[in-house]
C-alpha cells in the first residue's frame, strides 16, 4: 500500500501486511540478478564492542540477496582493525573494510586535501563519502543500502523494507528513505526530529513563507533517519555534508538533483531503537546539542542557495516563532502519550525545546559570520575528475588491507 503522504511531494510506503521477510527476500533474490545489492556499515570501533552490531552481523549472515558488504571503520589502530577484520569475517558476502585511520587511506586522504578536496573533519558524513568511493570502485553494487551500526532492535527485514522499492526492476525510484516508530522502553524518542526539526520547518515556512523546499522536507515521516538505499550512480553526484547535517544535507542534494517521483519512503520497522545520545548542554561539540547545531546550519545553507536573505533580527524572529510552535508540539506529544500508556517527561521537552531554541540563534550567527565556510564534501564526479585514478587506488588500498599486511 502506498499513498502520498502530507503535501503529495513523495511516495510513501506503509508496510500494513507486514509480508513475511522469507517472501520478500526471495523476491529480492531475483531482483538481484538485475540489479546487483550492496550495503554500507558506516562504524566506530566502539560500536564493535556494543550490544547492537554482533547482533546486526548475526542477521545479516542470514541475508541471500546482498552482492557484497563495506564497512567504514573509524577511530581504530592497528590491532582493532585486525580485530575488526575477524568480527565480520563470517559474514558470506564480499565484505570490506575501509580503515580510515591506515596509513594507506590517510596517504590517500592527504593527497585529496592537497588537492583542496577533502573532508574537513572527521565524522559519519566523511565515512559514508569514503564507503561510497569504494562502492564505486568495486563496480560490484546497482543498489546500495546504508544503515547505522547502533540498532537494538534490528532484524533482517528492516533491510528487506528498506531494499525493496530501489531494487524492484518495475520501479523507477532512485532513493528510499526508511522510517518507523520512535518508541522504545515506554517512552517516546526522536527528540530531534520531534522537537527541533518539526517546529522548526513549521517556524520557517511562517517566516520565510511558503517554499518547495521546506514541503519537500516536511513531507518525509522521519527525516534524521541513518537508513536509506539509493541507486549507485546517486553515489556520484551527490555531496555529502561531513558533520551532523548529513540525512538533510543528502535529503538536499536529491532535491536539487531528481525528480520527486524518484523518490520514495518505507516503514521499514514495527519498533526501533538505538544508542540514544546525551543532549549535552554544557557541551556544544557533542550530543544533540552539536547535532542541532549543524543541522540548523545545514537548513539555512540550503535556504540561501535558493535566495532567501538572513539577517540578525530573522534569526530572532525564527527563534520565537519556532519556540511557539515547540511548545505547542510538546502539549500534543504529551496527550499522545498519554493516550499511549507511554511515559513524557515535560520537564526534559522543554529543556531541550530551550536549548535548540538557543542553537538556532547561535547557527545563525555562525552563518552569518563565515559565509566562505565549504560544509560539503565534493562530489565524486568532481574527484575524479581532478584525479581519475583515485578510486582504482582507493580500491588497491583497500583490498591489501583487507587480503595483506598491516
Amino acid at each position: 500500500m502506498s499513498d502520498f503522504h502530507q503535501n503529495g511531494v513523495i511516495t510513501d510506503f506503509h508496510n500494513l501486511t507486514r509480508r513475511p521477510v522469507d517472501a520478500l527476500e526471495q523476491e529480492l533474490c531475483q531482483f538481484a540478478k538485475r540489479r546487483p545489492m550492496g550495503l554500507i556499515l558506516p562504524s566506530l570501533f566502539s560500536e564493535l564492542e556494543g550490544p547492537a552490531l554482533s547482533a546486526i552481523v548475526d542477521e545479516l549472515v542470514k541475508v541471500p540477496y546482498l552482492n557484497e558488504i563495506v564497512v567504514g571503520l573509524d577511530r581504530a589502530d592497528r590491532e582493532q582493525f585486525l580485530y575488526a577484520r575477524e568480527f565480520f569475517s563470517r559474514l558470506p558476502q564480499h565484505t570490506r573494510i575501509l580503515w580510515n585511520d591506515g596509513p594507506r587511506l590517510r596517504a590517500l586522504d592527504a593527497e585529496l586535501e592537497h588537492h583542496g578536496l577533502g573532508a574537513l573533519e572527521p565524522g559519519k558524513g566523511r565515512n559514508v563519502w569514503y564507503c561510497a568511493g569504494y562502492i564505486l570502485s568495486s563496480g560490484r553494487s546497482t543498489v546500495v543500502g546504508l544503515h547505522d551500526c547502533d540498532i537494538l532492535t534490528y532484524d533482517r527485514s528492516l533491510l528487506a523494507r528498506l531494499m525493496y522499492p530501489v531494487a524492484h526492476p518495475r520501479f523507477n525510484y532512485s532513493f528510499c528513505k526508511g522510517y518507523y516508530p520512535r518508541i522504545a522502553d515506554g517512552k517516546l524518542n526522536g527528540r530531534v526530529s520531534r522537537l527541533m526539526v518539526t517546529p522548526l520547518l513549521r517556524a520557517l515556512k511562517t517566516v520565510c513563507g511558503p517554499l518547495p523546499y521546506l514541503d519537500y522536507l516536511d513531507s518525509f515521516r522521519y527525516p534524521l533517519s541513518g537508513e536509506f538505499a539509493m541507486r549507485s550512480e546517486v553515489l556520484e553526484g551527490i555531496r555529502i555534508p561531513a558533520d551532523w547535517g548529513l540525512e538533510i544535507g543528502v535529503l538536499s542534494e536529491l532535491q536539487r538533483n531528481y525528480s520527486q517521483r524518484q523518490l520514495c519512503q518505507v516503514d521499514i520497522a514495527d519498533a526501533y531503537d538505538h544508542k540514544h545520545q546525551p543532549v549535552s548542554e554544557e557541551d556544544p561539540s557533542g550530543g544533540l546539542n552539536r547535532m542541532s547545531l549543524d543541522i540548523a546550519k545545514a537548513l539555512y545553507r540550503k535556504l540561501a542557495t535558493q535566495g532567501v536573505s538572513f539577517s540578525n533580527e530573522d534569526f530572532r524572529t525564527l527563534k520565537a516563532t519556532y519556540y511557539r510552535y515547540a511548545l505547542d508540539l510538546i502539549e500534543a506529544y504529551d496527550h499522545d502519550a498519554t493516550m499511549n500508556g507511554l511515559s513524557l517527561d515535560r520537564h526534559c521537552e522543554e529543556q531541550a525545546v530551550e536549548l535548540f531554541a538557543s542553537n538556532l540563534l547561535e547557527a545563525g550567527n555562525l552563518f552569518l559570520d563565515n559565509p566562505r565556510e565549504r560544509p560539503f564534501i565534493p562530489s565524486w564526479n568532481r574527484v575524479q575528475a581532478a584525479v581519475p585514478d583515485l578510486l582504482v587506488r582507493m580500491h588497491e588500498a583497500v583490498e591489501l588491507d583487507n587480503q595483506g599486511k598491516v
